[in-house]
């Protein structure tokens, strides 16, 4: 019983509401506090430069006279390898994860989730100093150099695999076991119920695996700067050398000044928007699949 002339304290629900209502608050401050302090950095070369010139120059060379800031041949390398590791990986990961949650016995079941889980756990230089020591040579005696886009594509591929595969596992396994019990009960054949019932049912997650494991590729740095080549022109082949925005940014922001170090923010920037289309895309596809 509550003392007269005092407010009842807060139940559960509502501490925890106001709890969680405060951290989803203070994340999306984070969120835009970061997009708008990239913003502000680049602001300088925007409006110096001009946001064409950052498509339409010759090439990349901010330290020449006259500077020339094209970030068209990175971005193209970003979203290639991104592009390419995701349809390489997102099919792969998915498979495992159904093989993970329906088919494979109990004990295999656990030891390849263990071993998946030590996968993703493996820091990105790495995998990166695999690629250097192992595929590239590999790569470069079949078709020189080596260190190509195709490098990036089969080490991010590799890198984001364990992501997939975990997230996508963690959604078909979350599907309620009535689903499971009701197709069982109606003589759906395992690959019926699978495709018919248990995968429509868990997309939201499995559309939030495929954009984790995108996010991830797309912000890769430190494997991208040891097997790509760092060549800062359009790729014209998969066996071409590249340079991503992310390696850009990371081999030259040490030094950069003034409208150089400007420019490297405006890459920044073109990150953070494909970063946004990406969860647009997400969710269009996501309530397309939902209508369908």
């Amino acid at each position: 019983m509550s003392t007269p002339g005092r407010s009842s304290p807060p139940d559960g629900d509502a501490a925890l509401r106001a709890v969680t209502g405060l951290a989803a608050r203070l994340s999306g401050t984070v969120v835009v506090g970061i997009a708008l302090f990239v913003l502000w950095q680049a602001w300088p070369a925007l409006q110096a430069v001009g946001p064409l010139r950052f498509v339409t120059d010759a090439g990349w060379h901010p330290l020449a006279q006259p500077a020339q800031f094209n970030l068209l041949p990175m971005l193209v390398a970003s979203v290639a390898v991104t592009l390419g590791a995701m349809l390489l990986a997102g099919p792969l990961g998915l498979f495992t994860a159904i093989f993970m949650t329906d088919y494979a016995p109990p004990a295999l079941a656990r030891l390849l989730r263990g071993v998946v889980e030590l996968l993703a756990g493996v820091p990105s230089v790495v995998y990166g100093l695999w690629g250097l020591v192992t595929l590239v040579p590999l790569l470069a005696a079949w078709q020189p150099p080596g260190a190509s886009l195709l490098a990036g594509i089969l080490v991010l591929a590799l890198m984001i695999l364990p992501t997939m595969v975990l997230a996508a596992h963690a959604a078909i396994a979350g599907v309620a076991a009535e689903h499971r019990l009701t197709v069982a009960a109606l003589g759906f054949s395992c690959a019926g119920s699978l495709w018919g019932v248990l995968l429509p049912a868990a997309r939201d997650g499995l559309c939030g695996a495929l954009l984790l494991s995108t996010a991830r590729a797309l912000g890769e740095t430190m494997a991208m700067l040891m097997v790509t080549g760092n060549v800062a022109r359009m790729p014209d082949s998969l066996f071409a050398p590249a340079r991503t925005l992310t390696a850009n940014i990371a081999l030259e922001l040490a030094y950069a000044m003034d409208r150089h170090r400007a420019a490297l923010f405006v890459g920044g920037l073109l990150l953070t928007a494909l970063v946004l289309a990406l969860v647009r895309l997400a969710r269009g596809l996501g309530c397309a699949w939902r209508h369908a």
